[in-house]
């Protein structure tokens, strides 16, 4: 930890209107009254602004752009104290159709934000995701940690372990004033309907009968996104430079289980879903150690209750079907052409 904390006043959000980016710039809000939200988003489609709608104007600013835009990042992040960078392509099936956004955004964005920071000495905190270390066999107790190898097996993770590895070279190279975190899955509200979770949920409510990957015993290791929020304002105000620190709450479960729990929430059997084929390359189990997140930053998560986080979330579904609504059909009709 730092002798001292980090207290930035002006902060620069990529992707703050996407799920987890949204719920980041809630949690600033609701817990750091004194801090100005600049939201940078491009809108893709995983991008609702009503993500962040009713903010207070005076505190939560969005600019609609391209973290590519090399002249618009430089802007705005001159009038920063630090910078999140969240914006990302990130849905494994899509960069296995088409991977040349993931490496636009994902490498060439990252690239673009990090020279800006650069340039300007503007503290900058790189949001990835465990994919980057690969997958674990399913009877191994084994856990990634900040020191597992790199192994990614989809063009998403593979752009985001490049995007990691320009930061920890601008760091070391150019002295950039930043730090990494990389994260389980994340679950609550304002995720997007083609997730797995949402897209249970969301089928339950219209009553169609939900569907299942492969044997449902991949592993993901789950944690609510508001509990990912806190982490990632811990490590970006007290974590040390150039340091990685892995976000976990100690979560895992099989897909199967998941799908078993929502079931159960619906007041629906277990058993009630149909099975569909795997997609190539789909990981078998992700299982995070945030013990060096917890040992140096005191960090500890809140909703440790995964039935509880879930029901939460089910209920979030039920009350905001305006906001999922007009994306479910066009979602389920790309699923239903890749036969899934």
């Amino acid at each position: 930890m730092t002798d001292t904390a980090f207290e930035p006043r002006r902060i620069v959000v990529t992707g703050g209107c996407g799920f987890i980016g949204s719920n980041f710039v809630h949690h600033v809000v609701r817990e750091h009254p004194g801090v100005h939200v600049t939201v940078l988003d491009k809108l893709t489609y995983a991008g609702n602004p009503g993500n962040i709608a009713g903010l207070p104007a005076d505190r939560v600013e969005l600019v609609v752009g391209d973290i590519c835009d090399e002249g618009l990042v430089d802007r705005l992040v001159a009038d920063a104290d630090a910078v999140v960078h969240y914006a990302a392509e990130s849905h494994n099936d899509n960069s296995i159709a088409d991977p040349s956004p993931f490496l636009e955004t994902n490498v060439r964005g990252t690239y673009a934000l990090i020279e800006a920071c650069r340039r300007h000495d503007v503290r900058y905190h790189h949001v990835s995701t465990d994919e980057v270390y690969g997958d674990l066999p399913l009877d191994d107790p084994a856990r990634f940690t900040e020191e597992t190898p790199y192994r990614p097996s989809s063009p998403y993770s593979s752009t985001k372990a490049a995007s990691d590895m320009l930061v920890r070279a601008w760091v070391r190279t150019f002295g950039l004033a930043a730090t990494i975190s990389n994260c389980s899955n994340n679950y609550g509200p304002y995720q997007h309907v083609e997730k797995f979770i949402p897209r249970q949920i969301t089928n339950l409510i219209d009553g169609v009968r939900p569907r299942l990957y492969g044997d449902g015993r991949n592993v993901r290791d789950w944690i609510h996104t508001e509990d990912h929020s806190s982490a990632v304002w811990c490590i970006l105000t007290r974590g040390r430079i150039g340091e990685t620190y892995l976000i976990g709450a100690d979560g895992e479960r099989d897909n199967l289980a998941v799908l078993r729990e929502i079931l159960r929430a619906f007041g629906r059997p277990e058993d009630d879903f149909d099975w569909v084929r795997d997609r190539p390359g789909h990981d078998r189990r992700y299982a995070i150690d945030s013990s060096k997140l917890r040992r140096e930053l005191g960090w500890e998560p809140r909703h440790t209750d995964f039935a509880s986080g879930l029901a939460e979330t089910i209920e979030w579904y039920r009350e905001n079907e305006p906001w999922w609504r007009p994306a479910k059909e066009a979602t389920e009709a790309r699923y239903r052409a890749q036969g899934q």
